[in-house]
């Protein structure tokens, strides 16, 4: 049985390429050239890497086709030619709304499940399943293999698959007859691309106060096994600003047929942030960047005001950001980093459990949230090949260093004062090429250094002076 799983990352991935070495360029960047929005006006995106590919799949606002993207480079799938492999018919069965394609690699063939409506119901969703006559799933003639069959015929989508311990399984939505809600999560392990071999289980149903929020929704499942444990991932209510993550979790050694081996996160673990103006996150998909780091892809609105039926506003684009862990193992989503490139996090190297981080206006050194840690880096108002540092929750201010060599968070006020004080030239490491070291634009021979758990602009006279000005991404 060959299968290539696309919601599913297994624990102990390696790193996919070397990491680069840095210039004092600020466009020197590695992954992550990409910039979100990744795609716009794509939803439900699905993305993941495969023969040194990244692949994309997703919803578009017509809701009238089922469309792939194909790219050497997850910044590429932005500007990639998309295919269109079917298109829904002018009338009757599955003439309707088309929803949250994915693709597949099942014993060899590649397939697509997608919801589709009909002509004369649009909202009549069931899930079908295409496949490709050839190998390659961008150039291949698709044909419609048939119908999901499951146990009850009502509103049915969002289907995943992915292989746990050598079993295929499938997961997807469906109303439940029974049920006054709209959709519970199921599972189900795989016989045919079309057929379920055993029963469903039903691994959770919208009770909780944030996952009934205009509609009692849980939907859009999407796995992945990391230290010792199954994460699910799902969308909960409407899918306005509503719209958000829930989290089960399941040992990776568990009965994950048994709904009682999973525990549902009593709170949402990603919802909108207006500090970076991302509303409505969900429907995601996990992946992998070039480096092999974990990254979460979903989508969201940059806009909380929506005029009419939010199913209707185009603007739902697909976004990506790192994916962090805990020290227990556990996911840390963070919030949704907002526009712009990519940020990171940055541990000096003297320190390397520890982060740079936001603390009010002050930076520090040491723990806390994931968005307290996360800098995006910007050119530098005073010299493009310079960059300047914005914390994601506050981005329209900088890192500025003061008179007195602290560093400190404050709005830029368009100054060239505050743009030397804000500017730095980024240079591999003082104590480690890998790492980077950051020298001041307006004192070339001063670094940023954590003394002492604080963040300060100082001198390199030493070994641990260099240790304390190198810093590693993460």
């Amino acid at each position: 049985m060959t299968y290539l799983s696309r919601r599913l990352f297994l624990g102990g991935a390696t790193a996919l390429a070397a990491y680069p070495m840095l210039t004092q360029s600020a466009a020197s960047a590695s992954s992550a050239a990409a910039e979100n929005p990744l795609v716009r006006q794509r939803a439900d995106a699905q993305i993941f890497r495969h023969d040194g590919s990244y692949y994309m799949a997703a919803s578009v606002p017509e809701y009238d086709r089922v469309i792939i993207r194909r790219s050497p480079t997850l910044a590429g799938l932005g500007t990639a030619e998309e295919t269109v492999v079917w298109r829904r018919p002018a009338s009757g069965r599955m003439a309707g709304y088309i929803w949250a394609p994915e693709l597949h690699l099942l014993d060899g063939r590649w397939h697509i499940y997608f919801a589709a409506g009909d002509g004369d119901d649009k909202f009549r969703i069931r899930t079908y399943v295409l496949r490709a006559a050839g190998s390659d799933p961008v150039t291949s003639k698709w044909e419609l293999l048939g119908k999901l069959e499951t146990p009850w015929d009502t509103f049915t989508l969002d289907s995943t698959i992915f292989e746990h311990r050598g079993v295929r399984y499938i997961s997807w939505a469906q109303h439940e007859p029974g049920f006054e809600n709209n959709t519970n999560i199921y599972l189900a392990p795989l016989a045919t691309p079309t057929t379920l071999a055993s029963a469903p289980a039903r691994l959770t149903a919208p009770t909780l106060e944030w996952e009934i929020q205009g509609f009692k929704v849980n939907e859009g499942p999407a796995f992945l096994a990391r230290h010792g444990r199954l994460f699910m991932t799902y969308s909960a209510s409407a899918t306005d600003d509503r719209y958000c993550l829930g989290l089960l979790t399941a040992a990776d050694d568990a009965d994950i047929m048994n709904p009682a081996a999973w525990t549902k996160s009593p709170q949402p673990v990603f919802v909108s942030s207006p500090a970076t103006s991302v509303y409505g996150p969900g429907h995601n998909s996990f992946t992998v960047d070039e480096q092999g780091h974990d990254l979460l892809v979903y989508h969201g609105r940059d806009y909380q005001k929506i005029v009419g039926d939010p199913l209707f506003d185009p603007n739902r684009h697909t976004r990506i950001q790192r994916l962090y862990f805990r020290a227990d193992g556990t996911p840390d989503f963070g919030i949704p980093v907002g526009n712009g490139a990519l940020p990171d996090r940055w541990s000096p190297l003297d320190s390397p459990n520890q982060f740079v981080r936001v603390s009010g206006e002050r930076v520090t050194v040491g723990t806390g949230p994931v968005a307290t840690t996360q800098f995006r880096q910007v050119p530098s108002r005073l010299d493009p090949n310079q960059i300047s540092l914005v914390p994601i929750e506050s981005p329209t201010s900088k890192l500025v260093v003061g008179s007195d060599s602290t560093v400190t968070v404050a709005r830029d006020d368009g100054s060239t004062a505050f743009a030397q004080r804000s500017s730095f030239i980024k240079q591999p490491g003082l104590a480690d090429a890998k790492g980077v070291s950051f020298a001041s634009s307006a004192s070339p021979a001063s670094y940023l250094r954590n003394n002492n758990g604080a963040l300060r602009l100082g001198g390199v006279n030493s070994a641990a002076d260099r240790a304390s000005a190198t810093f590693v991404s993460s």
